[in-house]
Parts: C-alpha cells; structure tokens; sequence
C-alpha cells in the first residue's frame, strides 16, 4: 500500500472513532462543493484539532484568515465560549466564496457571533487594530507567499498567551528547499526566518500526513 493511501485509511479510521459523523459540517463541504470552490478545507481531524486548540485556550476572540467554505470556521466557531463578547472574525478575499461560507455559518447556528469580511487581508488587518480588537487564537490560511505579513499584522493583534496557528507550511518538503522559486514555498520559508529572529513568540513546526498529504502546521505562543 502506498503512503498516501495509508495517511487516508489511517485519517478515516481517527474520523471514525473520533470525530464522528456530523451532517453540518458535510453540508458545508458539500456547498462548497457545488459553488466551485477549490477542495482545499482542512480534514475533519484538522477541524477538531483546531476547536480543540481554541477551547484549550479559552478563546473568546478568534481571527481567520481564509474563510474558503466556512468549514474550518464552524470548528473554530464551535470552540467559542457562552458570551456576549465571544466573537470570530473571518478575513476572505473573494466574495463568492464568503456568501457561501455565510449561508454554512447560518446552518451552523453561528451567524450571531461569527463575522465574514471581504477583501485584502493585508487591509483589513488594520482596520482591525484599529478597532481595537485583540485576540485569544488565530488561524492563518491564506495564500503563503503573504504568510510573514500577516503573521506579523496578526502578533500585533494578538494579547500575550495568544495562540497562533498557521497551516500548509512544510509544502511536500519544500520548505526545507533553499533553491525553490515557488511563491509559496518562499513565503513559509521567510516566516521561519523571521520566527528565527523572534523574541515575543516561541513556535515550532509540526508534520503532517493524512487524507490532505504531507503537509505541516506552524503554532506559536505570543509571548511566549
């Protein structure tokens, strides 16, 4: 058996006694799905990973950026505590894809306290300090060439014992490629470099293989 066809038998049988069977979220894919959206969520252990990783914290402020379908946001959005102030903040670039992530997050129960906004990450991010907002967990997934900015625009929003969690770093093993001319794999190399030089994070980079293939995820702890 090959690998990859391993990593998938072993991610359905984690689905099977761990996740379980939830017809929202299969809802939210499945919209997605039929709007044309790229199949490119985290697997159903990634989401539990992350609502977990959130509720571990005790997360009252969330910020995704990459909303896609809303998939990864309904975890993240399940972890919120009971609260007036509890809150997530979604940054999507493309429009078609945050009204379906809206109409997911309405079936999901979760439209009062999970806000899509549309546009650049990179000018939104701002406007968010601005506001004054300050945030328990963070999830990046947005295009990785711009992975260095927005983790820095995203300490920066960030209370000390904030947690970050940025996916799709280890590119197959590309990130340990000096010479690749890839966009991507160039960004997450850059976020290492400057997680290198650090003081106000303490990260690592983790691994992973499953259904999604041989991947990676980058966490840090601001302040840490």
């Amino acid at each position: 058996m090959r690998n990859a066809e391993i990593w998938s038998e072993v991610d359905g049988y984690v689905v099977e006694r761990l996740v379980g069977a939830d017809p929202v979220l299969d809802a939210a894919l499945a919209e997605a799905d039929a709007a044309g959206l790229p199949p490119i969520a985290v697997s159903a252990a990634q989401g539990k990973m992350l609502h977990l990783l959130a509720t571990m914290v005790g997360a009252r402020r969330i910020l995704e950026l990459g909303t896609l379908g809303g998939y990864s946001t309904i975890w993240l959005g399940r972890a919120l505590p009971a609260g007036a102030d509890a809150r997530l903040i979604s940054l999507e670039l493309e429009a078609r894809h945050a009204e379906v992530a809206r109409s997911n997050l309405a079936r999901a129960g979760l439209a009062d306290r999970v806000e899509v906004r549309v546009g650049p990450a990179l000018e939104t991010l701002p406007r968010l300090a601005g506001e004054g907002l300050e945030f328990d967990f963070v999830f990046i997934d947005a295009d990785k060439a711009n992975i260095p900015a927005y983790f820095d625009q995203s300490v920066a929003l960030c209370r000390p014992g904030a947690v970050i969690v940025v996916d799709n770093v280890v590119r197959g093993g590309a990130l340990a490629d000096p010479a690749s001319r890839d966009p991507s794999v160039q960004g997450v190399r850059r976020l290492h470099e400057q997680l290198e030089g650090r003081t106000d994070v303490s990260a690592t980079t983790i691994q992973t293989v499953g259904a999604k293939g041989y991947d990676g995820f980058t966490l840090a702890l601001v302040g840490g």
